[in-house]
């Protein structure tokens, strides 16, 4: 997503040197870099994650049982990596590409392409809000379980234990609902989606024609 808000701004701007770095060959390298960054960061959750019996529960769960890896996935990882960062990015490449698209009336550009980028726009900036509310209160709630200790706090255990449950079910919505506000708030989106939806449809959902493969006899008049 920090991406897609990055190449917005880009698009938009007005400045050369920017617009070349818009590119798909730079995009592939990028998407494959993070796929790889993915994947070391990862590798020590396999190492890490064990199975250990709950002291609330008394049933086995799987937690984090390294205190140094516990420490950094707390303050590092959900705090700034996938809390604050995706957030201020969203935020400040958004804000820019809003500011480039309300320049675009004093540039000469062609209205098909002006009309375009605002509406691109209009997604990023629909899209960087539900960003802010999607990450935001799992972050709070994340560090909110770190400095509470609520063991000894039935009560208090289960609301928390409710509010990570919700704050978490809404964080991972953030990885699908992107295309449901395409869908809302771009009309060109939905226009497209509709013509590849009904090309679909009639290429596998209209029946198949019946082929008359019958042999007819020959018949012969005999004198």
């Amino acid at each position: 997503m920090c991406f897609a808000t990055i190449d917005q701004y880009l698009s938009t701007s007005y400045n050369r040197r920017y617009q070349q770095w818009n590119s798909i060959k730079l995009a592939c390298y990028l998407c494959i870099i993070a796929f790889i960054c993915a994947i070391i960061h990862g590798t020590p959750s396999t190492i890490y994650y064990n199975h250990t019996i709950s002291l609330t529960t008394n049933k086995t769960i799987c937690t984090i049982t390294n205190n140094i890896y516990q420490k950094y996935r707390t303050y590092v990882y959900f705090t700034v990596i996938a809390g604050a960062l995706p957030v201020f990015i969203s935020v400040l490449f958004g804000s820019l590409s809003y500011r480039n698209v309300q320049q675009l009336s004093y540039r000469q550009v062609p209205i098909i392409r002006r009309e375009l980028d605002k509406q691109l726009t209009r997604m990023v900036l629909v899209q960087d809000v539900y960003i802010f509310i999607a990450i935001v209160p799992y972050t709070i709630v994340m560090i909110t379980e770190t400095f509470i200790n609520v063991q000894n706090n039935p009560i208090g255990n289960a609301q928390l234990q409710f509010a990570d449950s919700l704050t978490a079910a809404i964080y991972y919505t953030f990885f699908s609902f992107p295309f449901y506000i395409y869908i809302i708030v771009s009309k060109r989106f939905r226009q497209q989606l509709i013509y590849v939806l009904s090309r679909i449809y009639n290429h596998f959902g209209r029946p198949l024609p019946i082929v008359n493969n019958q042999i007819a006899p020959e018949t012969t008049n005999i004198n």
